[in-house]
């Protein structure tokens, strides 16, 4: 998918990119796969904001998208690729033999009319679904399965694909998109492919209020509050924090403190870090 400019005719509209939606060959999503989407703005059960910086944005309704891939054996023929705006992927509309239709994350070079297939049966080609166990050594996939059954949980995000490095036992090795290195036990499900909309992190929003339509609401630096608003707030004119590192609104530490816990179960399962550290198991 390609990258779009526009006219200068305004400030903002010069610097705006967008992305040309070439890939996408259906406009309007299936309606019995789709799910009203209610707002929070980061706030809990309680009314409380948890999460800052959200609110507004425009309405939107939730696609139901088939992370599981376990309808096995069955052929499914891909009927178009859609926009979807809770995610950077575009997806696919596939519906099976027997008329069951469902959303899947579209891998780049999927197109109409293509057929696709999960299960350890299936061949290993772009779009299809299999068991790790299946899948050859140097292989790109995506929508990786951390337990068997559970459904894909990393490796969804435009442009992202993981690679099989090695099997050894009962678990299998990627490389994730970060550099981190992982074993996977190997009845963990992938499907065969690099995540489609690879351009995505080309866009340039261009104006706030294209932020503002996204749900997101400005950030007001600290170092511009009162003291009593931040940690990084008061003094004359720009100043330093006046502090040993860079503080959350709360006084905790901020910016590059790590946050895993040290005797997390998975770390047997990371042979090297994202920063390519290997983790040491206590």
């Amino acid at each position: 998918m390609g990258i779009k400019t526009y006219n200068p005719y305004t400030p903002s509209r010069r610097n705006m990119t967008g992305s040309d939606f070439s890939e996408i060959t259906k406009t309007s999503p299936e309606k019995s796969l789709t799910e009203s989407l209610k707002k929070h703005a980061g706030r809990n059960n309680q009314g409380k904001i948890t999460v800052r910086h959200h609110g507004g944005g425009n309405r939107q309704k939730y696609r139901i998208i088939d992370f599981k891939r376990n309808k096995d054996d069955i052929a499914a023929k891909v009927i178009g690729i859609e926009y979807d705006p809770n995610r950077t992927a575009n997806i696919a509309l596939i519906c099976y033999e027997d008329g069951t239709k469902s959303y899947i994350l579209a891998p780049e070079g999927l197109t109409d009319g293509m057929k696709v297939m999960n299960g350890a049966n299936a061949e290993v080609r772009i779009g299809n679904c299999l068991p790790l166990s299946s899948i050859p050594v140097g292989t790109m996939v995506h929508n990786i399965e951390l337990k068997p059954g559970k459904g894909g949980q990393m490796v969804r995000s435009a442009g992202n694909g993981a690679q099989v490095m090695a099997k050894e036992g009962k678990y299998v090795t990627l490389r994730l998109p970060s550099g981190e290195m992982r074993m996977v036990p190997e009845g963990c499900r992938a499907t065969v492919g690099i995540v489609g909309n690879g351009d995505h992190n080309l866009v340039k929003i261009g104006k706030a209020g294209r932020k503002r339509h996204m749900g997101i609401r400005p950030t007001v630096r600290g170092s511009v509050m009162n003291p009593n608003d931040h940690p990084h707030g008061g003094g004359e004119g720009k100043t330093g924090i006046g502090r040993p590192g860079p503080s959350t609104p709360w006084g905790k530490p901020a910016l590059g403190l790590k946050t895993r816990k040290a005797k997390k179960a998975s770390n047997k399962l990371i042979v090297r870090r994202r920063d390519g550290k290997a983790i040491k198991n206590k």
